[in-house]
């Protein structure tokens, strides 16, 4: 059998040491594990608010206690019957949100921040980051309403939700009034808290008949129990100054 040139050998040795060393490396970063935060994710101040296994750090929307409907399953934090709306025991002011989502067929469903429990549902007073099959649900005709919009408010471009199954990103940094929404790394949305354009856009909204919409300064972060199944994960948030 003929033997392989010593370039063949030393080939054969760097791709070896390639493939051992770069799951060690993946790994380390936090990459490989969902839920998890890497050593320099939580020396930039990034904190999770999932830990993949349990609910804690999560509550129902003017409720005490978890509600039964979801429940951590398969590494996410899932809508799996029916429920309420749930929120995050901390409040936040300016912070950098940053999570994954996937939704049934025609499934619906919301991150709103600077929730408060001042009214009786917490679309109510904080806006809100539509979660949606934009192919099956009806709220997928209008941009204004589809997947990374600011609900009823802020259209997001089409053809950039992934299809039902599959994984999306969602971004929502919130920087005093200043307010981003990203989907799968591309921005979709920008707008200012209490700008004029604001105020015309939600004064021509249902939400005008909510005096504290978009006007708390700190407030929950809250997922939205729609009726339909959804799941999130990597579920974290890095306080702004």
């Amino acid at each position: 059998m003929p033997q392989p040139r010593p370039g063949h050998a030393v080939l054969a040795a760097l791709l070896l040491a390639f493939t051992v060393s770069v799951p060690v490396a993946l790994s380390a970063q936090g990459a490989t594990a969902p839920n998890t935060l890497s050593a320099s994710e939580r020396a930039a101040g990034w904190t999770l608010l999932f830990d993949g296994v349990s609910t804690t750090g999560w509550r129902g929307f003017r409720m005490t206690g978890m509600p039964a409907g979801w429940q951590a399953r398969d590494g996410a934090l899932t809508r799996v019957s029916e429920a309420a709306d749930i929120i995050t025991v901390g409040e936040y002011a300016s912070f950098e949100l940053r999570l994954e989502w996937k939704i049934a067929p025609k499934g619906n469903s919301g991150i709103m921040y600077r929730v408060t429990e001042a009214d009786s549902n917490s679309y109510e007073t904080g806006p809100e980051y539509q979660v949606l099959d934009d192919e099956g649900h009806r709220d997928g005709l209008s941009r204004l309403t589809a997947a990374g919009s600011v609900y009823g408010l802020y259209p997001a471009p089409d053809s950039l939700v992934r299809p039902v199954g599959e994984w999306n990103q969602a971004r929502i940094v919130v920087d005093g009034n200043d307010v981003e929404h990203w989907l799968n790394g591309t921005l979709v949305a920008r707008y200012a808290l209490g700008s004029p354009d604001w105020v015309a856009r939600v004064d021509k909204s249902k939400f005008r008949q909510w005096p504290g919409y978009g006007k708390a300064k700190t407030g929950h972060i809250a997922l939205q129990d729609h009726g339909d199944w959804v799941a999130y994960r990597n579920i974290r948030i890095k306080v702004l100054p």
